[in-house]
């Protein structure tokens, strides 16, 4: 578009947005219309009034992450490379949370990694990582973490995590965009502050630019973890719901690794996977003489979804 300056959107707060240029300026800039389409990711084209810009185009997206319930959809973030799911060994994490930010991320094509947190409290952990056992199963890149809080003891505030596992959690990040996901209380905030550490001082520094001293934190941010800007860690809002309103009920077998690898035996296409004769899902959860490739849990949770995600459409 004429006229117009590129630009990335790196956080956001109703309808503003926080918006850092080719040479890595930063200024809030504001939709034409009421409504901001704008996600943190995006790639978009502004112009420049006075020391704000106005968005005139967001561009083309390589995916967006969303969830969706029945009354409104909450978009986390665009153009990703991978999610990455955060959960705790302790308080005791939800499968039905996991397995729908992993059908969430599926459904983009965006690959996740799941980091099963507080692998310094042995018992808890083991339970937790026992739990996982169908996920790994799946192929699923999981990895254990320790990460402990600012107690005083660490320097300038900063988080620890225990150096093997922020290691490798690092060489995944590397040259990558990837969003944070995970519910309150998993330890996220204390995960960026261990990879990102001035993220405190940023974060406060564009929730001052955003919201003009207002008291209000930003709902999604992206860190850059390098001076070259080529790795990104994206922190998003802890969660307790996560509606996948937006997928279709036949649809959702498609989406789950387990379930999918037998969905292809079926005798009838549009096979719900729940009641039909020929099922190949169900043929193989009723496997004789060996353990089923699909856990009890992971079917219960795919009849809780179909259902759900029916009544939505009917």
């Amino acid at each position: 578009m004429s006229g117009t300056l590129s630009g990335l959107v790196v956080a956001g707060f109703g309808r503003h947005v926080l918006v850092e240029t080719d040479t890595g300026e930063r200024l809030i800039c504001h939709p034409r219309g009421k409504k901001s389409q704008a996600v943190v990711g995006d790639r978009i084209r502004w112009l420049p009034s006075e020391d704000e810009g106005t968005i005139e185009k967001v561009e083309s997206r390589e995916n967006l992450f969303y969830r969706q319930d029945e009354m409104r959809t909450k978009s986390f973030a665009a153009n990703l490379d991978q999610v990455l799911i955060l959960i705790a060994a302790e308080p005791e994490f939800s499968e039905s949370q996991l397995t729908r930010a992993l059908i969430a991320a599926e459904a983009e094509r965006i690959k996740p990694i799941i980091a099963l947190n507080k692998s310094d409290l042995a018992e808890p952990f083991g339970r937790a990582w026992t739990k996982l056992a169908p996920y790994r199963a799946m192929g699923y890149q999981m990895l254990p973490l320790a990460i402990k809080p600012h107690d005083g003891s660490q320097p300038n505030g900063d988080s620890v995590a225990s150096a093997a596992g922020l290691q490798e959690l690092q060489a995944l990040l590397e040259n990558k965009k990837t969003l944070v996901l995970g519910p309150s209380g998993a330890g996220k905030s204390s995960l960026t502050n261990a990879l990102v550490p001035d993220a405190r001082v940023l974060t406060a520094e564009i929730s001052q630019a955003l919201n003009s001293g207002k008291h209000t934190t930003t709902s999604t941010t992206l860190y850059w973890m390098d001076a070259a800007r080529s790795s990104a860690l994206i922190d998003s809002p802890g969660f307790q719901e996560f509606g996948l309103h937006h997928i279709e009920p036949m649809h959702l077998a498609g989406h789950m690794p387990d379930l999918k690898a037998h969905a292809q035996h079926c005798k009838f296409y549009n096979c719900t996977h729940l009641h039909e004769p020929g099922c190949g899902v169900i043929t193989e959860l009723q496997a004789s003489g060996r353990v089923s490739d699909i856990s009890a849990s992971r079917y219960r949770l795919y009849g809780e979804l179909f259902e759900e995600l029916s009544q939505t459409r009917y």
